[in-house]
């Protein structure tokens, strides 16, 4: 998926697009029981044609009804919407990128421990290459 369609999701379809990633799939009464605030059964159908359209979702007939599924998996494309921010917000720097999120979360003592294990991964597998 490329980087420029994840930046292009509006609040409500970003709101949609987790909800079908956390049920795995979804109907369109699944986005409305689901959906804060949610707006009318035909406009949730709109925009689920719509995410269907830019290629995040596709769909399968269930008798009367239509399922929808993400067309990718949410880590690739959080990866791809991560990068983005990156390049976009954060110079191209992922140490900025990592100040910022280190500066504005509360972080355990295991969670930086297994930041400092990762980061030390990545030092080894640089000098590997």
């Amino acid at each position: 998926m490329e980087d420029y369609r994840i930046a292009r999701l509006s609040r409500r379809e970003r709101q949609i697009m987790n909800i079908v990633y956390e049920r795995g799939s979804a109907s369109v009464s699944d986005v409305l029981a689901d959906l804060p605030d949610a707006p009318s059964y035909s406009t949730v159908r709109a925009l689920l044609r719509i995410l269907e359209e830019k290629g995040h979702l596709s769909h399968e007939k269930d008798g009367p009804r239509y399922i929808y599924r993400p067309t990718q998996p949410r880590h690739q494309v959080g990866r791809s919407a991560l990068k983005q921010i990156v390049q976009t917000f954060f110079d191209k720097s992922v140490e900025k990128t990592v100040a910022a999120l280190v500066s504005d979360a509360e972080i355990s003592d295991d969670e930086l421990d297994r930041l400092s294990q990762l980061i030390e991964q990545a030092k080894n597998e640089g000098n590997s290459s």
